[in-house]
């Protein structure tokens, strides 16, 4: 019997489990998945959370649901993995022996890494909606907010979903609105990169829609402290912004267990053939979805297109093959706008995001980088279709790898 142990049953452990559990024989696999609870979250639907369109009930299921039949599941946490001996022991004491490791155990907010961050105005005017519990905190907040500074800011790259923040800034700006009080509130964005987004043509887009919307940007702000006392942000280079209300993403740090294991960088993400997924140095460890360091989006489109290419490399590697596939840092997201609408956005490691329709050529029936209804719609409906067909490893029409088809340059003609 050979035994693949998954540390994690998010997205990318969930999807791993579900798909090797149909292709590998159970007389000759144990798939174990282990984890410290029994709690799957639908996480990029924290985002809604704080604007009353979805309940915290709405986004959780049981882990072990999620899971195929003869996949075992195991809730305890993890001390370290002892990669020289193949082995991962957990936090009860026990040991689990491996043949091979899928480390899918994410990336989560830090707020004790930012000092003030967790001081006396923790929840109570400086929150995050990178949990559930924060963004129902927040929810609360944002209801009882009448007016002032409002700050959306980001500690540091990289975190889970790089454009929750600007979502999270343009829905509160129409939360505002509609509330009536949006000229009695001064929005700032602080953001430690040059401007809106990474990339060039999406930051210069997502710029001017903060513009639009009044909302005044605070770029390269690293923050070095927050003062709770005059709730405040003190930057490296010491400029500050006062806030009335803040909501913040905080420093986003792979699982401890990976530090005290020695295979993580300085945030403990593990180092990865971007390729591959394969552990730099441990040819039967493998890293998935946020616990690695792939120089692309922390997000679960990225999980999903990543898996597909692990999955098909994985059956090559037990057979005694060579890995073909190479995954291509593919990444989509849905970017909300408020009002109903949002953006699409679609690249990979080479390829920023360009203007054209998804997944089909000219009939879309999504539109990139431009606010369309439908696209908001799709963001709305990918919660039915991620415990529906995503979770359980069904296969979806989308390509795994980014295809040009149907993008064109600014400024260069369609035909």
């Amino acid at each position: 019997m050979r035994r693949l142990v998954i540390l994690g049953g998010g997205t990318a452990g969930t999807i791993v489990a579900n798909k090797l559990r149909r292709r590998l024989d159970a007389a000759q696999w144990q798939i174990t998945v282990v984890d410290w609870d029994d709690v799957h979250a639908y996480q990029p639907g924290f985002l809604f959370v704080p604007f009353g369109t979805y309940r915290p009930d709405d986004l959780v299921k049981p882990r072990g649901r999620q899971l195929s039949r003869g996949v075992d599941l195991v809730l305890e946490g993890i001390d370290r993995i002892d990669a020289a001996a193949n082995t991962v022991h957990l936090a009860d004491g026990t040991a689990r022996p491996y043949d091979y490791l899928v480390i899918a155990t994410g990336t989560r907010p830090r707020p004790d890494q930012t000092p003030g961050m967790l001081g006396p105005q923790w929840r109570k005017s400086i929150f995050d909606f990178y949990t559930l519990d924060g963004a129902t905190a927040l929810a609360e907040a944002l209801a009882d907010f009448d007016g002032g500074r409002f700050v959306v800011h980001i500690v540091d790259m990289p975190i889970k979903c790089p454009v929750a923040p600007l979502e999270f800034a343009f829905l509160a700006e129409a939360y505002f609105r509609h509330r009536g009080i949006r000229d009695r509130v001064e929005m700032v964005y602080a953001t430690p990169l040059p401007g809106a987004f990474t990339k060039p043509i999406a930051s210069a887009l997502l710029g001017s829609m903060l513009d639009d919307r009044r909302i005044a940007v605070e770029a390269d702000f690293l923050v070095e402290r927050i003062d709770p006392y005059r709730k405040t942000l003190v930057s490296y280079d010491e400029r500050e912004i006062g806030f009335d209300l803040l909501v913040t993403v905080p420093l986003n740090m792979g699982a401890d267990f990976v530090a005290r294991s020695g295979l993580g960088d300085e945030l403990n993400h593990v180092p990865v053939d971007k390729h591959t997924l394969q552990a730099k140095g441990h040819a039967d460890i493998f890293v998935l979805g946020d616990a690695n360091d792939i120089p692309t989006s922390k997000a679960g489109s990225v999980a999903h297109f990543s898996a597909e290419v692990f999955i098909a490399n994985f059956l090559q590697l037990i057979d005694g093959r060579p890995m073909t596939g190479a995954f291509d840092g593919h990444a989509n997201c849905f970017v909300e706008s408020g009002d109903g609408k949002a953006l699409l956005i679609d690249f990979n490691y080479d390829t920023e995001p360009l203007p054209g329709t998804y997944p089909i050529p000219a009939a879309g029936p999504f539109r990139l980088l431009e606010e369309t209804r439908p696209n908001h719609w799709g963001k709305l409906a990918f919660r039915w279709l991620y415990w529906n067909a995503l979770l359980p490893g069904r296969r979806l029409p989308l390509p795994a790898h980014l295809s040009m088809a149907g993008k064109h340059q600014p400024g260069i003609s369609k035909e």
